[in-house]
């Protein structure tokens, strides 16, 4: 294959080593040798050994070992990686990503030192059907910093989050999950969508690497001849090597093949360019090239192999894109075409590696896709954001799945625990990756049990950071959340006519499902990790955009902050959430509920409220007590669809039981603008607290803190 004769070249010329009767060799540094904690270090390798595919360990398996300073030891794998720039470009008023090969293709490793002191990187274990290969050891130092470490399941209360420092984690936040040049969010949206949350106080996204050939997805066979979900390209046995595939042109006097990579190929201005592969047909036949509009003729006659061809072409001043590409063929007769290959001239990386038709389905990372992932968790790290990833591609697995014990169940665990190596390796390093979800919404009835046990007990010797695993499933799924390798329970649900008059009320439905999920996942994280308005068929609902105030979401996320969850219910539609700029319904519940110790044992609040039309969700302690408190005639429904107008609700009072007696401060807060509107003492003589709620219209939190 083309990929792999590329790799072999690569090892030979950019590290100047030659394969033959030389021995294999190894050189590697570290960067930078001084670091604060939590900070990454930079392995960079120079390897020289011979492989056909670099992502399968069972090939070549390069790995470090470092020696902390408290005595343990961490084993780091390395990964793979072609480096790329990006640079936002202006075109037709959107910000387009044009990400280009920078350097050659090469090994690497990453790491986080989570202790002050001097670490030492002991050998490099290579297995690639050669002897074991080490280096001389080599150290950086790393210093203390501020930095709270990963995000784990809280020691102190398994329902919630903490950090390594034991600091409460409290996700609130989105979906962010289709990344791609044709998507509403390419990267440099994505990037403004992250500071936009940062800048309100949301922390967290799910993002899917997972998308196939619509967005971002690392393990992909994307093609440069079709989509998934369009025609196919006519694919058929080379006619010399059936074990190969080629493109076969329509029979007919005229026919067209036409290259159209899922990501826009990105060129240099002023740079040459070279486009070859091979052609063979029946009859004489006429080829031509055609990029632009410009024609390029192939002369190709009859014969009985394959013909050459190579045609070299210059970008003009301000080209920054391959364009419409095009093979059109004049004459009767079968045609094929095969390894179509673009290079800048004078250097070996393949631009177009999705026209490779013979790359394999699984086991290969595209590079272009692991960079975006790269920007991403950067993006992440700059704006204080955490990530759920979701990375396998599920219709790629789904299948092998159905028999536990069949050879392509096994298939199923060997190619995960393979890109997850890889995941680790690359992403593994930063705090910002607070969970790893292995597929989206796979099918809750087939038997993942024991792909789940296998699988996460690999995670737990390959993952030497230990991220929180969690899945997702197109249903409930009692046994991925009752499973021991699972750490986090995810639920999928939205606010759909079918659930009847519980999908009018965001505040209820919240809860509602907040409460199944906390009886059928105990013990761990849970979180509503898809949720939003839609219609019955799943698509948006219409009543989304007549929302302008977005009021089901700014419900969703109050309500399910103080349900018993983990997180805030994390909706789907980005796209409309960020065109009617939602960040700002972010910013008064990061700042109410930026000390509320959810891990110190509080439990669903037990009140009274006078008015029967009034809504609590709540929770309390011995202490203290966290309240929302909603009119029930001011759901978003009744505003946006009955054309309700919410009248003030006044002379409310509500009485909270069960706290020990004491002097308490009472905190009424505006849920729109993040401030207190009101602020008493309270000194009750008995455990239940009665107290009057200020005038307010729709909704109003409280907050009941015993003072010290």
């Amino acid at each position: 294959m083309k990929y792999c004769k590329y790799y072999l070249y690569f090892a030979i010329v950019c590290f100047g080593f030659s394969l033959i009767g030389s021995e294999v060799k190894l050189k590697i540094d570290v960067n930078p040798k001084m670091v604060k904690s939590y900070e990454r270090v930079d392995f960079l390798i120079q390897y020289n050994g011979a492989f056909s595919n670099p992502y399968n360990p069972d090939e070549v398996d390069l790995s470090i070992e470092i020696k902390n300073p408290g005595g343990t030891t961490s084993k780091i794998p390395a990964f793979y990686i072609q480096p790329y720039e990006r640079r936002v470009i202006k075109q037709d008023s959107r910000a387009l990503d044009w990400i280009y090969p920078k350097n050659s293709a090469g090994w690497q490793a990453r790491f986080t030192p989570r202790e002050p002191g001097k670490y030492l990187c002991v050998p490099v274990l290579i297995k690639n059907r050669m002897k074991p290969l080490r280096f001389d050891a080599i150290g950086f130092e790393a210093f203390p910093s501020k930095s709270r470490g990963f995000v784990r399941v809280s020691e102190k209360n398994r329902s919630f989050f903490s950090f390594d420092d034991g600091s409460i984690f409290f996700p609130i936040g989105q979906n962010l999950a289709f990344i791609g040049s044709g998507q509403y969010a390419n990267l440099a949206r994505a990037e403004e969508i992250f500071q936009n949350l940062m800048a309100n106080g949301a922390n967290y996204l799910r993002i899917w690497a997972c998308c196939d050939d619509w967005a971002m997805a690392i393990e992909s066979p994307k093609s440069a001849f079709g989509r998934s979900w369009g025609p196919k390209p006519n694919l058929v046995p080379q006619p010399d090597n059936q074990n190969k595939l080629c493109l076969e042109f329509v029979t007919g006097e005229e026919s067209t093949i036409s290259v159209s990579p899922s990501h826009p190929l990105a060129l240099r201005p002023e740079t040459r360019y070279l486009i070859s592969g091979r052609l063979r047909s029946e009859n004489t036949v006429n080829v031509s090239i055609e990029r632009n509009n410009s024609m390029q003729p192939v002369n190709l006659l009859t014969q009985q192999g394959w013909s050459k061809f190579q045609q070299e072409f210059t970008t003009k001043p301000n080209e920054w894109w391959l364009g419409n590409l095009r093979f059109k063929k004049k004459g009767a007769g079968k045609v094929w075409l095969a390894d179509i290959s673009l290079m800048e001239v004078g250097s070996n990386v393949e631009l177009l590696w999705e026209a490779d038709v013979n790359r394999p389905r699984m086991g290969v990372y595209n590079q272009v896709d692991s960079f975006m992932l790269d920007e991403v968790v950067s993006f992440a790290e700059k704006n204080g954001v955490y990530l759920q990833i979701c990375l396998l591609t599920r219709n790629l697995y789904m299948h092998k799945l159905e028999d536990e014990k069949s050879p392509e169940y096994d298939d199923a665990i060997r190619y995960a625990k393979q890109f997850f190596r890889y995941a680790v390796a690359r992403w593994g390093y930063s705090t910002s990756v607070a969970s790893w979800e292995y597929w989206n919404e796979q099918d809750p009835n087939l038997p993942t049990d024991r792909f789940y046990s296998e699988f996460g007990e690999y995670l737990e010797q390959i993952d030497t950071y230990k991220h929180l695993r969690a899945t997702s499933a197109w249903g409930p799924a009692l046994k991925d959340w009752r499973h021991s390798k699972l750490d986090v329970s995810d639920l999928h649900w939205y606010l759909r006519p079918v659930w009847g008059e519980l999908w009018k009320n965001a505040v209820a439905a919240a809860y509602d499902r907040a409460i199944f999920l906390r009886k059928n996942a105990t013990n761990k994280p849970a979180l509503l990790s898809e949720f939003g308005l839609a219609d019955d068929k799943w698509g948006l609902s219409p009543y989304m955009k007549k929302d302008k105030e977005l009021l089901h979401f700014h419900d969703a996320l109050w309500s399910s902050s103080l349900s018993g969850l983990s997180g805030t219910t994390m909706f789907w539609w980005w796209e409309q959430l960020d065109a009617m700029n939602c960040y700002n319904h972010y910013k008064p519940l990061s700042l109410f509920l930026s000390d509320v110790p959810f891990v110190s044992g509080l439990h669903t609040a037990r009140t009274d409220v006078s008015d029967s039309k009034v809504m609590v969700i709540g929770l309390q302690g011995r202490d203290c007590a966290y309240l929302f408190l909603s009119d029930i005639d001011a759901i978003w429904y009744k505003v946006v669809v009955d054309g309700i107008k919410p009248e003030e609700k006044t002379d409310v009072s509500i009485s909270v039981k069960g706290l020990v007696p004491g002097e308490y401060r009472v905190q009424w807060w505006d849920t729109y603008k993040g401030n207190i509107i009101e602020e008493k003492i309270y000194n009750p003589t008995q455990q239940n607290l009665t107290i009057s709620v200020p005038s307010f219209r729709r909704d109003i939190a409280g907050k009941i803190v015993k003072a010290k």
